[in-house]
């Protein structure tokens, strides 16, 4: 098991210190176990993340409660983007190798992604090429996913 206390700072610390200051820019909300947020590269629409508050190394270092906490809330946030954005289905996936800290990607599957790519893993893709997720085009999508996270 990871110790937290010697984790090193990462992007996913930076992104926890930006929401809990308000300063996210793709902030949705606030949940139980983190924060909800959208990718900065949107290779498919609704692209999202669940960032733990606190940061920890891994899933396996939170205690049982903690780690349910964040599972539901990786859960909740799927729902909210199958019902939200006409995806067929939600992919998600955790893994830290690049960002050794818990974070959890959740990404809505569309029938209209490109033939090539739509049943191949999300990671298929060409994330730089990927627009940029733009706070003010998605004003209506970021309200309605915090709303249906109540």
């Amino acid at each position: 098991m990871s110790d937290p206390r010697s984790a090193p700072i990462t992007a996913i610390h930076r992104q926890v210190e930006a929401a809990r200051a308000g300063r996210h820019p793709r902030l949705i909300a606030r949940l139980d176990s983190g924060w909800a947020v959208f990718g900065e590269r949107q290779f498919v629409r609704g692209y999202a993340l669940l960032l733990p508050d606190p940061v920890v190394p891994d899933l396996n270092v939170l205690a049982a409660a903690a780690r349910s906490a964040f599972l539901a809330d990786m859960a909740r946030l799927g729902d909210a983007l199958l019902r939200l954005t006409g995806a067929v289905r939600i992919n998600y996936a955790i893994f830290g190798n690049e960002e050794p800290a818990l974070h959890a990607h959740v990404m809505p599957r569309f029938s209209d992604e490109p033939e090539a790519l739509r049943s191949r893993h999300p990671w298929a893709y060409d994330w730089q090429a990927a627009p940029l997720f733009e706070p003010a085009a998605e004003r209506e999508l970021t309200a309605a996913v915090r709303r249906a996270l109540g």
